[in-house]
């Protein structure tokens, strides 16, 4: 039997950079004193880590503004968010936005723009992307150094190469976005791409409401639903990384509604857009997320068809939220996109569905919130996706990239 042999001083040092890169992201600033104790590491190993990445031009390092205490203090950490940053895309149904996103997870610029719901238009959304990226590149300050891209789909995309094998409400059928939105961007960088909802439940388990829980459910609503579980802290994405398809889960199967996926009563077919516009009647005159704000508006103004539309939503998201914690024993299950806007108004059947149709000790301790990301979530999960390799080995991924990606005072 060979024995393994212990890691390298070099293999220890790259995994100590990245942790600590990683609490500063993550975490944001903090004393030299706070990451050794978070850690597990001494002193003097932090203040030659922070000298490391503050060479790279990762972090800086500061004196804290005001300590309230005697004896010398101890230097804050910050990451360099304007001069680090990723590209972070995401494609909705409706909409399409890429964002500056700075080391630290601060957004620095963004640029929208609706879209037509017109089928398999990836040309024309690559189009619109790489354009609006390019100009936030250029824009970014001088020095700056672009460090990846990720990109939030709603669809099923396969994990090696960002393909989308299917996506059900726009008509995507294995569509090369990821490699031809890489190659219009002409940075020299892969554009990683995953399903909007898992990186909606990494953001939220990172940065958001489920910061403190290692299981959770996130479910997203747009025309559809998504969804993303974490479970132990990990994302739990299936064999091909197509699982979690929560709004594709049976809820109705004698009269259900038609799905767009070709099968009838799905979750998201009794709860998504459509569904609470046909209910409320104002299919004529309604539609995206404007319209189910509408349609909620009304129903906490008073208005009868639009209470009893949010009502019967309300008892089919309760359904399915209730098989949800039979199944996975979430310590909490986040509702975002459109079912942000609905939950409030429809909690009461969420939580009567709960009541009669969990088992007692799986629903002692669960709890049901929104999601505190808002409309960003998925933004959110796209950019920690495309930071995954600098965050992974922080120096060895500044070393691999290209000029392309960099913005000094000479670049056009």
């Amino acid at each position: 039997m060979m024995m393994r042999a212990g890691r390298s001083q070099e293999e220890i040092r790259r995994s100590n950079l990245s942790a600590l890169l990683r609490q500063v992201h993550l975490g944001g600033p903090a004393s030299r004193a706070a990451l050794a104790d978070r850690l597990g590491l001494n002193r003097s190993t932090i203040k030659g880590l922070t000298a490391d990445l503050t060479a790279a031009g990762l972090v800086r390092e500061e004196l804290p503004t005001d300590t309230g205490k005697a004896g010398r203090p101890s230097l804050v950490v910050r990451p360099e968010s304007e001069r680090v940053y990723v590209l972070a895309f995401d494609v909705r149904v409706d909409r399409l936005i890429a964002a500056r996103v700075g080391l630290g997870g601060r957004i620095l610029d963004r640029r929208e723009a609706a879209r037509r719901r017109a089928g398999a238009d990836v040309h024309e959304v690559v189009g619109v992307l790489a354009g609006f990226a390019r100009r936030l590149h250029r824009e970014a300050g001088a020095g700056s150094q672009c460090a990846g891209a990720g990109a939030a789909y709603c669809g099923m995309i396969r994990r090696d190469d960002g393909m989308v094998r299917f996506g059900p409400n726009m008509g995507w059928v294995d569509q090369a976005f990821g490699t031809e939105l890489a190659f219009r961007l002409g940075l020299g960088l892969p554009v990683a791409v995953g399903n909007e909802a898992h990186l909606g439940a990494l953001a939220e388990h990172q940065r958001g409401a489920g910061v403190g829980f290692q299981n959770l459910v996130y479910l997203h609503g747009d025309v559809g639903v998504g969804g993303g579980i974490i479970v132990g802290g990990k994302l739990l994405d299936g064999d091909g990384g197509y699982g979690c398809e929560l709004g594709h889960m049976m809820v109705n199967p004698y009269d259900g509604r038609p799905c767009g996926c070709g099968s009838r009563g799905c979750l998201e077919a009794e709860v998504g857009e459509q569904a609470l516009i046909d209910a409320a009647g104002r299919t004529a005159e309604l539609s995206g997320r404007d319209g189910v704000r509408a349609v909620v508006r009304a129903a906490g103004r008073g208005d009868v068809a639009a209470r009893e539309a949010v009502r019967r939503i309300g008892d089919w998201l309760g359904i399915g939220v209730a098989n949800l914690i039979n199944l996975f024993n979430p310590g909490l299950v986040i509702f975002g996109g459109m079912l942000r806007e609905v939950y409030p108004r429809a909690a009461a059947q969420v939580h009567a569905r709960v009541a009669a149709n969990v088992l007692a000790i799986s629903r002692e301790r669960v709890r049901l919130r929104t999601s505190a990301l808002g409309d960003d979530a998925t933004l959110v999960g796209a950019a920690e996706l495309a930071f995954a390799g600098l965050l992974a080995d922080p120096l060895d991924a500044l070393a691999r990239l290209t000029p392309a990606g960099r913005r000094d005072p000479v670049s056009p």
